[in-house]
């Protein structure tokens, strides 16, 4: 890999966080979730070694990275078998948006514990009836006095049940026009009207999806993170590093399901030589491979701009890097398991669950059909179909 597209010591966070990850693997990150656990060991050795606050302004305890920094320790836990799916809300998302636009009292509050793991944030913006459309978000938000009143629903929300709050997306309403905003609020766990359940998935996965519901939460005028006049601007800003973090998750369950493949293709032997010497075997893998690296070039690409302060650019390149990276994701890990013919569907090989698995960065956070609107309207400038 060129030292243009990432640095020595980017080449060292690699090699370190590789290490880690292979002391856990696919078979710890399965075990909990059939245990109905969650990964606790890993959060917290990848804590303890600075690995979940590398992207967060060192003052407030983080490493003073960047998401260039925490792409490639998603990326790399992924590659071993055990990526954290709470990396992409917690640190990337919410500690985002907090360091950028957050009172100094919300960065004090929440920093230091969203970098050293001993405090998470979940993110709630998906409703049931928006989806991917955020401007048809119906949560919204009242003034009563100093405090603010929430009331709406959430839907595919992860990690609430472990998470000390969640940073909630909700609307106010614009007292001159009428119209309603975006507004970001921090929702602590146990906040009266403040209900969750558990969606039941197919996905085999330790972090759970919820259902939320807010009932009238009353929060304090404190719980409104930056500006109530910005919301879309601070939205995009947390929008964008969990579009490059979904990449991120994406190539390394990619890259780990190829390297399966790859080293059952070395070995594996039906005529005369191993069945890599084919290129049906072969040609497919290598494709799978190219398509990962592009993929991971583009999620480089959009990881500085982020970091630049380039929210345009990085805008554009966050959904193709996450465009990219879910379209090789699925297809590296339908090669691999095809590669391994009857053995990819046992669990002793653990590839049968990443078909499902690798769908979700298809789908989520947005759908590859909305990053195909965006970019045919906002880069090709083609009409909006919608």
């Amino acid at each position: 890999m060129s030292s243009v597209i990432e640095t020595e010591e980017h080449h060292a966070l690699r090699a370190a966080v590789a290490a880690l990850g292979q002391r856990y693997g696919r078979e710890y990150l399965a075990r909990v979730a059939r245990e109905g656990g969650h990964p606790d060991e890993l959060w917290a050795d990848a804590a303890k070694l600075g690995y979940l606050g590398v992207n967060l302004p060192e003052e407030y305890g983080g490493g003073g990275g960047g998401i260039a920094e925490l792409s490639i320790v998603l990326e790399e836990l992924g590659a071993a078998g055990c990526p954290l799916l709470m990396m992409v809300v917690s640190p990337a998302i919410c500690g985002t948006v907090i360091a950028r636009f957050g009172t100094d009292a919300q960065k004090r509050a929440w920093l230091p514990g969203l970098a050293d793991g001993s405090r998470t944030m979940a993110f709630g913006i998906t409703e049931p009836d928006a989806g991917s459309n955020s401007h048809r978000i119906t949560t919204t938000a009242r003034r009563d006095g100093d405090d603010w009143i929430l009331t709406g629903r959430k839907v595919f929300i992860s990690g609430v049940d472990i998470a000390d709050a969640t940073l909630i997306v909700g609307r106010t309403e614009d007292a001159r026009t009428g119209n309603l905003k975006p507004c970001l609020f921090i929702v602590p766990r146990d906040a009266p009207g403040f209900g969750r359940t558990v969606i039941d998935m197919e996905l085999a996965a330790a972090e759970k999806q919820f259902e939320l519901t807010l009932d009238e939460v009353r929060l304090p005028s404190a719980a409104l993170v930056g500006d109530e006049d910005a919301g879309l601007l601070q939205l995009f800003a947390g929008l964008n590093p969990e579009r490059i973090m979904t990449a991120a998750f994406a190539i390394g369950m990619g890259r780990h399901a190829l390297a399966k493949a790859v080293d059952y293709a070395k070995t594996r032997q039906v005529w005369k030589q191993p069945i890599g010497g084919h290129q049906a075997v072969a040609h497919p893998l290598a494709q799978a491979h190219i398509e990962l690296e592009l993929a991971r070039l583009m999620m480089q690409k959009a990881a500085r701009l982020y970091d630049a302060g380039d929210d345009m650019g990085a805008g554009e390149a966050a959904n193709m890097a996450k465009y990219a990276a879910a379209e090789a994701c699925v297809r590296a890990v339908d090669q691999a398991v095809h590669t391994l013919g009857g053995n990819g569907l046992t669990r002793e090989y653990g590839l049968a669950s990443l078909i499902t698995a690798s769908r979700v960065a298809r789908i989520a956070p947005v759908s590859r059909e909305m990053i195909l609107n965006f970019i045919s309207h906002q880069t090709l400038g083609l009409p909006k179909s919608y």
